[in-house]
């Protein structure tokens, strides 16, 4: 079943919403109570954004797409969570993706979160799987960009120009300072 949810970016502010290799997104709560089972798990896809449309649900678990695949395979699945954890009455922090940076040489583990290793773009979505295969999934979400670090060779080292009225304004006001303190001593003395 295709359900109409969206994933996305969390629209408030929020510190480390997107990095450099993470980004957060918002839970699905009160999404997927009404096609699952307290077998169920609900998995997030990631896929770079031109492979989404390629992308195929696996029949099982057992053909999960796994992180370390991501360069090849262009997805992977991670965030296996039981579907009682996005119920209607369960709210929680946003998920963060690509939030654990000691996963990376972990070959094999299924669920996988390790840090994105390009901007991307990215496009995800949630897959409900049941013991006999996919059950249920939302819509992809709109293309996720990351912030891209500069180089340290980009940043110039050398401190900004000012310009000479700014010179000038500073060193009246500072002259201004110096002789308010001198008057204020004289009057006391």
């Amino acid at each position: 079943a295709l359900l109409p949810y969206e994933p996305r970016v969390p629209p408030g502010a929020l510190l480390g919403k997107v990095t450099a290799t993470t980004f957060a997104l918002e839970r699905p709560c009160c999404v997927f109570h009404r096609l699952t089972n307290a077998s169920d798990t609900v998995w997030l896809v990631v896929a770079f954004a031109n492979a989404s449309a390629t992308f195929r649900n696996p029949p099982s678990r057992a053909d999960v797409p796994l992180y370390e695949g991501l360069p090849t395979a262009h997805a992977y699945m991670t965030l296996e969570t039981a579907a009682a954890a996005y119920a209607c009455s369960v709210p929680g922090p946003v998920l963060r993706v690509g939030g654990d940076a000691a996963c990376g040489g972990q070959h094999g583990q299924t669920a996988c979160n390790g840090p994105l290793p390009s901007p991307g773009p990215y496009r995800v979505k949630f897959l409900v799987m049941g013991c006999h295969g996919p059950k249920a999934e939302t819509r992809w979400s709109d293309p996720i960009l990351l912030r891209r670090a500069r180089s340290p060779s980009t940043v110039d080292p050398t401190p900004t120009q000012r310009s000479s009225d700014v010179v000038v304004i500073a060193s009246i006001l500072a002259s201004l300072g110096a002789g308010l303190a001198v008057a204020a001593l004289g009057a006391v003395g």
